[in-house]
């Protein structure tokens, strides 16, 4: 299926590896224009279709100073994909976990989205479209526990954030929504001081036994295994384009059949 992004200009945050990677490649092989912001872009040089600029999104100017990059390259913004994010396991619980803890995970889960919509709708506005996909988790409803309270309560924000916009702005042609993946088979996950090692070693098993265990904890996939990253860029790329044009508020879950409820 043509997506029709042929021409678009998207601006992808923290795209230089996992999701956000995989993101610029389909946006880009769908022939989208992407501005892909990372602090790291040795991944995305080379890439056709895709400019990169090295970036500190945590830096309060630093989204919009992204969007301004791109609007100052291409005159327009056509879509905004909020994926920065990033998890750290808190193995001593809510008594262990510092209100620090909890200004970082908001700083990386929400407030970088939430500044890099705000530059964006600017622009959309003024154009009359425009989609933005917000990067969310199962986490943020699903089965929340302590070594993850402070990622789940920003991701849950950034939920609430994606319904409000998509009401506000919807009668203005722009659509926001998101998606909400399972465990996904990325460094966050499954790489150093990812998920898997940081339970591992704070329980004295080896890495793959916590990845066993964890994913047991939780209630199993449906499909026996993790959602890659390409399978959550195909999802946002359709929500992305005009192919999706009448949904909108809508947070779409991609967990290989983690979640059993309805």
């Amino acid at each position: 299926m043509d997506v029709n992004l042929a021409g678009k200009v998207a601006v992808v945050t923290g795209a230089g590896k996992g999701i956000g990677l995989a993101v610029t490649r389909t946006l880009a092989d769908e022939g989208a224009l992407v501005v892909a912001g990372s602090r790291t872009t040795e991944n995305l040089h080379g890439l056709k279709g895709v400019s990169p600029m090295a970036i500190d999104l945590s830096a309060a100017d630093g989204p919009a100073r992204l969007v301004r990059h791109a609007m100052g390259e291409h005159g327009r913004l056509d879509v905004l994909v909020n994926n920065v994010g990033a998890v750290r396991m808190r193995t001593g619980g809510f008594f262990g976990t510092s209100e620090d803890d909890f200004a970082w995970a908001m700083e990386l889960n929400f407030f970088i989205a939430l500044r890099a919509s705000r530059a964006a709708l600017t622009e959309m506005v003024t154009q009359g479209s425009g989609a933005i996909v917000n990067v969310a988790s199962v986490n943020a409803f699903f089965q929340p526990d302590a070594a993850t309270i402070d990622y789940g309560a920003a991701k849950a924000a950034l939920v609430n954030l994606t319904k409000t916009l998509s009401q506000e702005f919807g009668p203005r042609g722009i659509r926001v929504n998101a998606v909400s993946p399972g465990p996904v088979a990325t460094d966050l996950w499954l790489g150093e001081h990812g998920v898997a090692e940081t339970v591992a070693n704070a329980t004295g098993v080896d890495a793959e036994t916590a990845r066993q265990t964890i994913i047991a904890g939780i209630g199993g996939f449906a499909t026996g295994r993790f959602t890659t990253p390409e399978e959550v860029a195909a999802l946002i790329a359709f929500l992305a384009s005009d192919r999706a044009g009448n949904i909108t508020g809508v947070n779409y879950l991609i967990d290989g059949g983690l979640i059993k409820t309805t």
